[in-house]
């Protein structure tokens, strides 16, 4: 078992409440979820899982309500306002899916860059000059943004969201604006800054060819991490991917407590609601579930 100072990121039983009025809306009820230093992970989900606000309390953008968040050792759920600027300043770098929301239309690109760097206290030039050239952007200094494409601008965003060196770059749907062979590249190139400058990077996406690039794909269901898509082979090139499904095998996780979500759609065949109870039973090295009432083997459902 890894210990903590191998994990950049650790959810237990995480959850997230937003008040409107009288309304509670729990966007994330009881997240578990690890990512180890420098891995390069994906969260997908359908729109409402919770991605998008586990993305916000990873970058410091909002607060947990319960449980525990732990992000390069600091409690998100209790740090202190001097602590989550130092935070934002030192671990974490964000890159937003709209490059209109990343850069300044009137500067340069190095312009761009630089007003990152002061406005955070500190440039580095010889850095920013490093973090062109990895980028394939060298040459492409001087251009505003107006000047540049989609995929040219997404990589002055990824510059920027690195200025500060962080520990921990985040993504919010990085290649939703970008064709396929573009989107590859993104990724390739998040790959390779991961290896260079020893990122752990998390990007959430709703593009399977794209999730499939990271070394791990994880998939929220109504604010829960309800599996885990383990890859079967190693993809090494974007012309080479075959369905998203054929590829990988969906996992169910097991959390610390010895608990496992199913699927919504086993529990509605087999008309388990929550909070009922079921008989749980090893059986020939697998362990089935049955619906208390029911004696027969025509409820069961297994899982290896």
């Amino acid at each position: 078992m890894k210990n903590e100072a191998e994990t950049m990121i650790i959810c237990d039983n995480l959850i997230k409440i937003y008040k409107t009025g009288e309304t509670e809306v729990m966007a994330l009820q009881g997240l578990d979820m690890t990512v180890d230093r420098n891995e390069f992970v994906s969260i997908i989900g359908s729109s409402g899982s919770g991605k998008s606000t586990l993305l916000n309390m990873l970058g410091g953008l909002d607060t947990p309500t319960m449980g525990k968040l732990s992000v390069d050792g600091y409690n998100m759920l209790k740090i202190s306002r001097s602590d989550l600027a130092a935070y934002k300043r030192n671990v974490v770098g964000f890159v937003w899916q709209n490059n209109a929301r990343n850069l300044l239309p009137y500067l340069t690109a190095w312009e761009n860059v630089e007003l990152v760097g002061l406005i955070g206290g500190n440039i580095d030039k010889e850095y920013c000059s490093d973090l062109f050239d990895m980028v394939g952007l060298s040459n492409r200094k001087r251009n505003k943004p107006g000047e540049l494409s989609n995929g040219e601008q997404q990589r002055v965003a990824i510059i920027i969201s690195l200025i500060n060196k962080p520990k921990l770059l985040l993504a919010d749907e990085p290649t939703g604006s970008l064709d396929t062979r573009t989107s590859a590249s993104i990724v390739e190139l998040f790959n390779k800054l991961r290896k260079d400058l020893g990122l752990t990077i998390v990007i959430v996406t709703h593009d399977p060819k794209v999730a499939k690039l990271t070394d791990r794909v994880v998939s929220i269901r109504d604010g829960k991490r309800a599996s885990e898509i383990l890859r079967k082979e190693q993809i090494t090139a974007m012309a080479n991917l075959a369905s998203f499904k054929d590829e990988h095998l969906e996992l169910a996780v097991v959390d610390r407590s010895g608990r496992v979500q199913l699927p919504d759609e086993y529990l509605s065949d087999l008309s388990i609601t929550a909070n009922s109870k079921v008989r749980i039973e090893k059986e020939s090295g697998k362990i089935a579930v049955y619906p208390v009432n029911i004696s027969d083997n025509r409820g069961e459902a297994e899982s290896n």
